[in-house]
């Protein structure tokens, strides 16, 4: 198990950006896949981009892709969601997720595909 917690979000104006990282500690984060999920208001919470314990393989949620990169460094234990060209529609409480992968290429995108979670964190895009 790893413990997980998400940076400070923000208010942030439409088109601008943000990058949010979420740090893992309580053991080495190494062959541990990522995640990033959102929930706005009176919503499911939804899959946003994923990537492979070594950082060669990510997905994304078509909402996402071309404008959000995730990315990480093992050195460093931290996973990083960098947010491009925001919409007021980007606006939720994002979570970080993390499971054990055995090393291997596989990304995952389903919730409950996750067991270790932070505790999130809200950005707000402004019009």
């Amino acid at each position: 198990q790893v413990q997980l917690v998400e940076s400070v979000g923000g208010l942030v104006q439409s088109a601008g950006s943000l990058r949010l990282s979420c740090a893992a500690s309580g053991r080495s984060f190494r062959g541990y896949a990522g995640g990033w999920f959102r929930q706005a208001p009176g919503k499911e919470r939804e899959f946003v981009a994923s990537i492979s314990w070594s950082g060669g393989n990510t997905d994304y949620a078509d909402a996402v892709k071309g404008r959000f990169t995730i990315s990480r460094d093992n050195a460093k234990n931290t996973v990083y969601l960098h947010m491009n060209s925001l919409k007021p529609e980007d606006t939720a409480v994002y979570f970080c997720a993390a499971r054990a992968s055995l090393y291997s290429a596989n990304y995952y995108n389903r919730e409950s595909q996750y067991d270790n979670w932070g505790q999130g964190t809200q950005v707000t895009v402004s019009s």
